[in-house]
Formats: C-alpha cells, structure tokens, sequence
C-alpha cells in the first residue's frame, strides 16, 4: 500500500468487515463494503493509519461503555463477582480475586482478554459482545491499555494500608504489645501516636515519624525479626503507605458491597425430605425404611437381596463393625441358644452398650479430623503431650450417645457455651467444652519456632483448619476457594475469608498464639478439689519433713567449729539430711498437677480480615467480615452473630454462630454427610462415593431419596449416632451374605445397588487389635497418655507392650512420622491434614507383615498358649479355628486343619528337637499362625 494516499481515500480500497459474508457480490456493493469497514477500523483504532497510533484509543472511549453494558450486572462495586469491579477505570486497573486483568506489555495475556474470546464472559445466560464490541477492547488492550488520566491512581484509605501495618508492625505496636505506647491498628491511634508524639503528619510523608523509623531501618528491628517472625517493609509497600499519608491519610471507608448468593440447583444444597415407602417399596414386604428404598432399586435392575448370611457370620461382621474386636465363643452360643425373633437385637443393644463401641467408632471421627499425637510439618514432628484428652472425649462422646449436634457445638464453639473461666464452675460438662474444641487444634502445625512462624506458615495452618471443617462437617472443598472462586461449587473466596473471619478471635494471623501457649489449666472442679485435698496432705507431710531437715541442718553446723571427736557426728547428721531429702524428693513427686489442654477459645476482638488475591498474603484485597458461605444461607437456615457474654468476659460469638448454623434441623448437608460417612464403613462405600465432596464435582449418590430419608430420620431421632446404627445393622441389606450369585454379579457387578454385602477387609486397627484379642494379650486399660512407639534395629515401628500386653490402637502413639508398622501397612492414613475416605490396598508388604514379624510370630505363640489353657486337648483345633474366624470349620475345614496339625507334629518329632508336648506346642502355634494369615481371619465376610 502507497503510504501517501491520503486517509479518506481507503474509504474506496479497503475490504468489508462486519456484513461480508451478506455482501451481493457486485463492485458497487463491494464498494460501500469498504466504506462501512474502513469506517469501522477507524473508530476502533484496532490498526494504525500511516503507521500512526490511533488518536483516541483510551479506555474511557474504547473500552468503558461495553464494559458497564455488558460486565456491570456481576462486575459492580456493590456486587462484584471474583472481587473485580468493570464499571471503572480504578475498579479495571485494581483487579479482582485473580489478579491485573490487563497486561500492558502483552494484550493476549490479560485475563479480561481471555475470558471474553474463550466465551467464558459474559456468561451464556447474559447479552453477549457483538463483533464492534469485542473488537473495541481488543484495539485499546492491543495499543497497551491506556487511561486518559495517565496519572489517574486510587485515593488510598486506611483499608489500603492496615494490612502493611497489621504484617510489619502491630506485632509489637497493638494490642497486647505496645512498645512506646504506640497503637497502629487504627487511624485514630496512629494519629494520637505514642510517647514520641504523632506517628504520622496528613499530607507530609518525610515529617511522619512512622515513614523515618521505616526508612531509617529503626522499625521494625533487625535483632528482633526471626523472634517477633515479622520481615520489613518492602519499597513497594513503604511506598503506599507514603502514598496513603500524600493523600491525607483518608480513614477507612466502609465497603458496602451487596452479597448475592449463586443459587444451585444442586441435589446437596437443598434441604432433606423423608420419603416414605412407596406401595411398591411396602409390597416387597421390606423389614425397614432402608430395605425398601434399596429393594425398589433393585426391582428396576431385575435383581433382589442375597439370603441371608449364617448367624455367625452376621455375628462377627457386627462385633467387628461394631466394636473393632472379634465375638468370643461364648457370644456365638448365646446366640445359638437363643431362639427369640429379639435375639439380633439383644446382640445389637449389647455392643452399643460396650465401651469397646466408643473406641472403635471414634477413630472414624478422629480420622475425618486429622488426629495425631505430633505437630507434623517438618521432620521434626514434635509431640503433641496434651491432645490425648481430645481423643477421649471422642471417645466418650460416642460411648454416651452424645446427640451429634452437641457434640459439634462442642468442638466447634465449646469455649462460647459456658463460663470456664472461673474453677468452681467448671462442671464435667464445661471441662468437656473446652477439651471439645480440640477439634481446631488438629491440623499439623510448624509454627513452633521464630524461623517457621511467619505470617504465610500461619494461614497454612488456618487453611487445613478450614479443610477439616469443610471435609468433615459440610462435605466440601471449600479449601479450593483459598486462591480464586470455586470453580464448581458456588462457594467465592469471599466465602473462603469469611470463614477465616469466624476462626480469627482464636487464629489470628497477626495475633498468634505458638503451640506450646494453646493450653489451658482447668479440671473439672471435683478433680480439682481431690488434687488439692491429696497434694495438701503430701504438703502437711513435707513441711514436717523440712523442719526436721533444718533441725538436722542446725546440729551440723553447731558441729562444725568442734574437735576431731565429732567427726563420726558430722557423717551420721549428712546421712540424716540426705534420706530426708529422699523423703521429700519422693513426696513432692507424688503430687498431681493441674491438667493442661490443648484447647481453643476466644481471644478478644481480632484483626480484621482481608481477601488476599490469590491466596497471597501480600496482595490484601478488600475487607471481608464473618460469615457463613452466602449461597447455603437462607430463611430457613439463617445465618447470625451474637456476642456472647460471662460476666465481664465477653466473645465474639462468631464460631457459636457457625456451629449453630451447622447444626440447625435444616442444613441441608451436616446429616447426610455424617450418615454418608457411617453407612460408607458398613458397606465400603458411601451412598455418595466421595465421602468428603458433595459438591458438583462429587459423585451423585446411588440411592438419593434412602440417603436423604436417613439423614431426616437422623434429626427426628435427636441426632443420635446409635439409633442410626441400629437401623442400618438390623436390616435386612445388611444381614446379606457375601455370596455373589451370577445375576447379581452380572447386573450389580461393583455392589453398588447392595444385591449382596461386601466382603471388606478389617480396618489396620481391627487387624492389630484382633490379633493382641486373639492371643489373650490385649489390656483393656481405656484413655490417658497415649502408648510409646519404638523403631526395632531392623527398622519397624512398633507400640512398647507392658508386661507382655497391649491396649488398643486407638490409645498407640499417633506420630505422623512414626506410625506403627503394622498400622501403616495396613492403609492407617498419615493425617496431612486428615483423612475423610481411606484407601483399601492389596500389597506384598501385609502379607509379608503376617508372615515374617516377630510380633505377629509372639502372638501366634500366645494364641496357642490361650488355647492349651481354655479347652480341652481333643477340642483345640476347633476353638483355635473359631476364635479366629467367629464360627467352628466345616467337615472340610476340619478335615483340611487336622491333617495340616498332623503332619507339622511329626516333622517336629522327625527332625529330633522336640519332645511329644514340645511338637504338639510347636504344631499348635504354627497352626494358629496360618489361621492368623488366612483371608478369613483379615476379611470380614
């Protein structure tokens, strides 16, 4: 092209643009063509005439109409989705949740570009761009964004710059450290100042006091940073905060932005409703509610249930399932001589009843939490000495029935329940609210030393902690909204720090407390007073010791200035003074300390909390308050604070009104996630197969009208977990044989539809501990300080027996970096940071485990002495076969275990090393360790 032709004449030479494809093909319409399209680029500026640059390509006249017409309705300053404002060229040049959305260097890289050509905005349900319209943002982000106001910036207030000072500053100038009287959590207390006078000057920066310490390099301290973990002020950050002072240091300016919740139709974020059993469903002549919503999805796919299991075989699958210990012989005859239509249920009644049910069924809860005894986090993994009393609580909790909505009003808001602050009044009631909330101290946590303490290890922790919460109480990933608005679910990450807001009165970033200060004194004061009665009776006994040690004391130095005679003297009053020391040494190590528990309470009023773009604790973005995630809020299930108040203490409440909001009748996702949970470790799986995400990305679930009756029936029941047991292991699906027939497993071939019950493999921790059960080895010594782990020379992990015994895996050492071997092998989940859903592998190393440990090789040893000693000679085999597997062998089976004895006695005896009793004793264990490494004895049938 002629770079002199003048520009009106491309009127005539340029192609259409817009309505090509619709253009009759003549010269003259080819030519007004030309003219529309010339005309067009022109007054987009998308190329440069002459190789000039376009003489208005600004956003104010390119890009901001299309902007407010097409972006306002979601990208608002009142209602701004992804925090991002399109309305303005401040709101532009600010951002949103993901960052800049304009890139001046390279225009394909700006994220308002990418969105809008790869149709994701404006959403399909919103007037799309036209072609002009596309192309107009194109043409001004394609010549380098600009603004007409080259100069044109934010007018900073406070809320620009309290998160700089919160990060470098407040740790030694606020609240409960006020170095120089100087306050800088607040715009009036920064202008009052300290003992130096004002911190600031309005308008002036190099007159500000707090500028010249910065830049001086006074402030924050050099020899204090790795104690306080606070870092300086960046160049970039003193330079806002200069800013903010030019400015006139505006103060805070509320943010007034309208919360609109995305409404889902999604099945989980609607309220439950009980579904009674259809004619069809009562036709099938179903035993119960869960029998006939399953027997109907039955019908549908031409298939029914199994007949049922033997009644030993229901008998140790629901001992194992409930109590994680197998049935003893006794159990199966009492069984068999009871010929009542009641019998299953007195079975039932009794091992809920046990305290052997608390201690299996808590681990379940304790896994979704993150239990462990250490900190985890660095290689470290310092050991957590007071958590064990959170253990037990859950324990109890369980053993008593505690209706599930108290006991997560308890662990997540226990302090904000009742007064514990004054020792008379703290019942066992309020000394389990403040051990409940044990709950919140779960996650691992290496905010133990300066180096490690920074403000970004602290959100980690805070992030798990929200993990947790939303894993194992809400069934939702709401951690994935740390960084950017959910990309399924409608939780924002305004939703994410509103949660973070909840948690700040006790985890606050900038008010922290490290691990070893997170505990509390308190006992239930009967305890309290029985340790004050016992230490002050040891106390009566150590004064009288102490007078007669100084009486001692007094002789020997009257002795000192005295001949040689009295030298024998001397050494008979030393020896005196030290037994009487001895004494007192022992009688002071008698006394009983104050209990110390890892708890979590309200700490006052927090920080406030900002959303940080990109989960980036340098990119604060707009102030955010505590709330509950706005789309599940709703009339039926409102969401509100109020202060809670003891006296002269008061709380913010926050954690109370989330725990409330949990646990109200109507939440539409609490009772089906905990009934989701317990029937998934019955059945292996979970009605919704993703036990920790009912979200869109989760999985839907198999039998949604049985799941969401069970989870209403939950409620009606009083929340209480036991009758949920009972129903689901009195039913018929659950009485089931194992046995597939060929329909069902041609038309259930992964079980999901229950045409038959699932054969499982036991827990790890049923494995260890039926294996101690079955060697008559197992002390059943319930709560306290947790059993000691060691690593063998070969480099196994093993729990420290007592006097040839051990207690349950539940009170084993849970070190994250040192879980027993045995444990491990067998799919026990190390806590990063829990664990919702375990994984079931097959490997070599378990096998391996059975066969070839010292420990499972001992208790085979114990096991054949158990069985020497209950039963007589002519009966061992079949009592050994029955302790392991619940049931006596079949005529095969006993066929099959005789021959096997037969012949592992006589090689003893051929091989000369034994005498008759010593083969017998040696066949024996051998035999009891085959059973031990059979399927029938890992595998629940």
């Amino acid at each position: 092209m002629n770079s002199s032709v003048p520009a009106f004449s491309l009127v005539l030479t340029f192609p259409p643009f817009c309505d090509w494809s619709t253009q009759p093909s003549s010269p003259r319409s080819v030519a007004t063509g030309l003219a529309w399209h010339v005309c067009v680029l022109l007054s987009l500026g998308s190329h440069h005439v002459n190789g000039a640059e376009p003489q208005d390509a600004y956003f104010e006249s390119r890009a901001e109409a299309v902007l407010k017409a097409k972006c306002s309705s979601c990208h608002q300053p009142k209602k701004a989705e992804g925090e991002l404002d399109l309305t303005s060229a401040a709101g532009v040049r600010e951002g949103g949740e993901s960052g800049s959305v304009i890139d001046e260097k390279d225009w394909r890289k700006s994220l308002l570009w990418q969105r809008i050509a790869d149709s994701e905005m404006p959403p399909d349900d919103s007037p799309q761009l036209t072609s002009r319209e596309r192309d107009g943002l194109r043409a001004w982000l394609e010549s380098g964004a600009k603004f007409r106001n080259s100069s044109l910036s934010k007018q900073l207030d406070f809320h620009d710059v309290n998160p700089l000072l919160l990060l470098r500053c407040t740790v030694c100038h606020g609240g409960r450290r006020r170095e120089a009287d100087l306050d800088l959590r607040t715009r009036e207390s920064i202008l009052r100042g300290g003992k130096s006078g004002p911190a600031i000057v309005p308008g002036n920066p190099s007159k500000s006091l707090l500028v010249q310490r910065i830049v001086s390099g006074d402030m924050p301290p050099r020899r204090q940073l790795v104690k306080v973990s606070v870092k300086p002020m960046a160049a970039q950050e003193l330079e806002r905060l200069k800013k903010w002072i030019q400015q006139g240091a505006k103060p805070a300016v509320e943010q007034s932005r309208e919360t609109v919740p995305v409404k889902s139709e999604h099945w989980a974020f609607q309220p439950p409703r009980y579904s009674s059993p259809t004619t069809e469903m009562e036709s099938a002549h179903a035993d119960s509610m869960i029998d006939a919503h399953l027997i109907a999805a039955l019908k549908k796919r031409k298939l029914s249930f199994s007949p049922p299991a033997e009644p030993l075989v229901w008998l140790r699958r629901v001992t194992l399932d409930l109590t994680g210990l197998p049935p003893t012989p006794k159990d199966a005859l009492e069984l068999q001589r009871d010929g009542s239509p009641l019998a299953r249920e007195r079975v039932v009644d009794r091992l809920l009843a046990s305290s052997r049910y608390g201690e299996r069924w808590a681990q379940v809860w304790l896994d979704a939490t993150g239990y462990a005894d250490s900190e985890g986090s660095q290689n470290e993994d310092r050991i957590r000495a007071d958590i064990f009393r959170y253990r037990d609580y859950v324990i109890r909790s369980f053993n008593q029935d505690k209706p599930y909505r108290r006991f997560l009003l308890e662990q997540i808001a226990g302090d904000e329940l009742a007064d514990y602050r004054d020792p008379d009044l703290v019942t066992p009631q309020v000394f389990d609210n403040i051990v409940a909330t044990g709950f919140l101290r779960t996650a691992p946590d290496r905010t133990f030393a300066g180096i490690t303490n920074f403000v970004p290890d602290r959100l980690e922790l805070v992030a798990d902690e929200i993990q947790i919460l939303g894993s194992a109480v809400m069934g939702l990933t709401l951690h994935c909204a740390r960084c950017h608005s959910h990309k399924f679910d409608p939780i924002s990450q305004r939703d994410y720090y509103g949660l973070a807001a909840l948690l700040k009165d006790a985890y606050d970033e900038h008010d922290w407390l490290m691990p070893e200060d997170r505990k509390l004194s308190i006992m239930p004061r009967e305890r309290r007073k029985e340790m004050e009665h016992h230490n002050g009776q040891l106390q009566l006994k150590i004064d009288a010791l102490v007078k007669k040690k100084d009486a001692a004391s007094q002789l020997s130095s009257a002795q000192t200035g005295e001949s040689k005679k009295s030298e024998a003297n001397k050494s008979e009053v030393k020896k005196r003074l030290d037994e009487l020391s001895k004494q007192i040494k022992s009688l002071e190590q008698q006394k009983r300390s104050p209990w110390r528990l890892r708890a979590l309470w309200s700490r006052g009023t927090p920080s406030p909390t900002y959303l940080l773009r990109r989960g980036d604790y340098l990119k604060a973005g707009p102030i955010v308050g505590p709330s509950a995630p706005a789309s599940l809020v709703t009339s039926e299930n409102p969401f509100r604070i109020e202060v809670q108040r003891f006296g002269k203490v008061q709380t913010t409440g926050r954690r109370l009104a989330i725990a409330n909001w949990l646990t109200r009748d109507s939440h539409p996702l609490t009772s089906r996630v905990i009934v989701n949970r317990i029937w998934a470790s019955y059945f292996g799986r979970g009605l919704v197969r993703t036990l920790g995400n009912f979200g869109v990305a989760g999985e839907l679930p198999t039998h949604p009208q049985l799941l969401d009756s069970l989870a209403v029936q939950f409620v009606r029941d009083g929340w209480s977990l036991k009758r949920l047991h009972r129903r689901i292991v009195l039913s018929r699906a659950y009485a089931q044989t194992s046995k597939a027939s060929a329909e069902s497993l041609e038309r259930d071939f992964d079980g999901r539809w229950l045409s038959r019950m699932p054969l499982r493999r036991m827990s790890a921790e049923m494995v260890r501990d039926s294996l101690i059960y079955a060697g008559g080895r197992l002390r059943e010594h319930p709560f306290g300080k947790p059993d000691s782990v060691n690593v063998t020379p070969a480099g196994l992990s093993v729990s420290i027996e007592v006097d040839g015994s051990w207690r349950r895996s539940i009170y084993v050492l849970h070190r994250r970096t040192q879980m027993p071997t045995i444990l491990e092998n067998f799919d026990s989940p190390q806590m990063s940071p829990n664990c919702v859903q375990r994984r079931e592998s097959i490997v070599a190393t378990q096998a391996l485990n059975l066969m070839n440990n010292r420990l499972v090789q001992q208790l085979a040893h114990h096991f054949a002495q158990r069985v020497i000693t209950e039963t007589p000679k002519d009966k061992r085999l079949d009592y050994a076969f029955q302790l392991a597997t619940g049931r006596p062998p079949s005529v095969r089976e006993r066929k099959i275990s005789r021959d096997a004895f037969s012949e592992l006695k006589a090689t003893w005896l051929e091989s000369g090393a034994a005498s008759e009793a010593d083969a017998e004793t040696k066949a024996l264990t051998t035999y009891c360790h085959g059973l031990l490494n059979s399927a029938a004895f890992i595998y629940i049938d």
